[in-house]
């Protein structure tokens, strides 16, 4: 399954009703971290707690066609008054801006992190943790905001951008469940490779990343390499030329290879510089 299709499957799991079932597997101490982290103090007793704002914020994402104050009433979030009035939709307002985007960035990263090292542990490979790491680019809602936030690409011949705008995304997963376990995004304007690096450094510990061969750079993968017991595999490009210095099996080498690319001539002796690798051949059936 391709990234954008998975990410596509999630975008349907658009149900209010499955809330309660998402919290079993939130741990509490999360919400109270997220918060803590992100500074968000209730200094009040308010009708919306943070921590309530908090669940609004995944249910308005699970209800999406829904106005934010049936998510409210729908998963009856607000505390009751003493006259059981409906609280004001300018109040619910209010308090989502009060709680900002920390508080989900650090839920999102910590549940991420959880969730797919348990799906990762159960279906190890010779001992390793499987992760694909992927990227794609999602259009979004055509406003004036998103078209400044995000652009998107040029048509040509002065035809003008897409026709939505476009966001880029890199994402790494467990694979055998395709549980998210790091997410990326930002302007279409930036490569999959500069937005990965900010995800390198969240591969587990032993453990193995397929990842596709657009996101063969050098440093990024040594880097992965030396820092642990962290490997990779990718199909190599077709303009890599590989020199054979011992061969491991019948269709397995150890090999070193020098990427014959304009922009690695560009970078200098060290982007050309060879590299050891063991190279497996294989054909498409």
């Amino acid at each position: 399954m391709r990234l954008e299709t998975a990410l596509e499957a999630v975008a349907e799991y658009g149900d209010g009703d499955r809330l309660e079932g998402l919290k079993r597997h939130v741990d509490p101490a999360w919400i109270e971290e997220a918060l803590a982290w992100s500074g968000v103090v209730t200094l009040r007793k308010r009708r919306l707690p943070a921590e309530q704002v908090l669940w609004l914020a995944v249910g308005m994402g699970l209800m999406r066609d829904a106005p934010i104050e049936r998510v409210v009433d729908k998963l009856e979030l607000a505390l009751p008054d003493r006259k059981r009035t409906l609280i004001a939709k300018s109040a619910i307002s209010q308090a989502r801006q009060r709680l900002g985007d920390d508080p989900l960035a650090y839920l999102f990263t910590v549940s991420a992190a959880e969730w797919s090292r348990r799906s990762a542990d159960s279906h190890r490979w010779r001992g390793l943790a499987l992760y694909g790491l992927d990227g794609t680019t999602m259009r979004v809602a055509d406003s004036p905001e998103n078209r400044a936030a995000f652009g998107g690409h040029r048509n040509g011949a002065g035809r003008g951008e897409s026709g939505y705008p476009l966001v880029r995304v890199v994402a790494m997963m467990a694979l055998r469940s395709h549980v998210l376990s790091a997410f990326r995004f930002a302007d279409f304007a930036t490569g999959e490779t500069t937005l990965a690096r900010g995800i390198w450094n969240e591969v587990p510990e032993n453990s193995l990343v397929i990842v596709d061969r657009n996101f063969l750079v050098k440093k990024d993968l040594i880097h992965l390499e030396t820092s642990g017991n962290r490997h990779w595999l990718s199909r190599t490009k077709v303009n890599t030329k590989w020199a054979i210095r011992e061969k491991l099996g019948r269709t397995t080498t150890s090999s070193s290879g020098t990427c014959t690319r304009p922009a690695c001539r560009r970078r200098g002796p060290c982007a050309r510089s060879t590299t050891k690798r063991r190279v497996s051949l294989a054909r498409r059936s």
